[in-house]
């Protein structure tokens, strides 16, 4: 790390607040794709810089973990082509990427139902998740074939097999309990979702019961280092209570 990023304003920002844990939801590239007269295939690709460009600017500004909603499980009622061309796109960013991301000492990690992606392409995440789990970069959550209902769904089975197996007594399950059945490790500190919908599509429903939220009209395409710097200013603008 070089002097300047040592001596960022946004760095000292997130070590004050202590704000950990970014999570987007990265919406609009389809639309930003259409408003330029062109195809969806090349919204989402452009997406993918701005995932680079994000990911950089968490390490720049001390972010420990950044979780992405890549993938939802109802993305699955989409056009067949764009589908497999996402799950394509998925497979040849890592591919491509994963030298580089390793080398900067990302962690990578995916959240999700993966069983139902091909063999194939599973076999390209578990070797990014291999290759970068002792590193001790920005933790980047890929939420691919997520569904937040889905999540909770898993969790309440996997506590109910403990349970019936006398691993666990009813009367002893806690919140805690159930966050320790879910996909994820943290929650988010910070929401952001990008392209002005006021919504959060089944989205880490149970871990951002606390985050503070920031939707931008940007579409995830033209999001990048200084639309991260924002969001952590309005983020220590805010008062965090808690329910207090």
């Amino acid at each position: 790390m070089n002097v300047i990023e040592k001596n960022c304003p946004v760095r000292n920002i997130v070590k004050e607040t202590n704000l950990q844990h970014i999570a987007i939801i990265m919406d609009g590239n389809r639309r930003w794709a259409k408003e330029h007269g062109l195809p969806s295939a090349m919204g989402h690709k452009k997406g993918v810089d701005a995932l680079k460009s994000t990911i950089q600017a968490c390490d720049k500004f001390g972010v420990k973990s950044l979780t992405v909603y890549a993938f939802s499980t109802e993305n699955w009622n989409r056009n067949p082509e764009e589908v497999a061309f996402l799950m394509d796109l998925l497979a040849s960013t890592i591919k491509n990427e994963l030298k580089e991301m390793h080398a900067n000492g990302i962690v990578i990690s995916f959240i999700g139902d993966l069983t139902a992606l091909s063999r194939k392409l599973q076999d390209v995440l578990s070797e990014a998740v291999e290759t970068t789990k002792n590193n001790t970069g920005v933790r980047l959550q890929i939420a691919f074939n997520y569904g937040a209902r889905a999540e909770i769904t898993n969790a309440c089975r996997l506590i109910a097999a403990q349970a019936a197996s006398g691993k666990l007594r009813p009367e002893d399950i806690t919140e805690n309990t159930i966050s320790k059945n879910l996909y994820t490790t943290s929650d988010p500190d910070l929401l952001i979702r990008t392209g002005g919908e006021m919504r959060v599509s089944n989205y880490l429903l149970w871990q951002i019961a606390y985050s503070e939220f920031i939707v931008t009209r940007q579409y995830w395409p033209e999001f990048d280092e200084q639309s991260l710097s924002d969001a952590i200013y309005e983020f220590h603008n805010r008062q965090r209570r808690f329910g207090a």
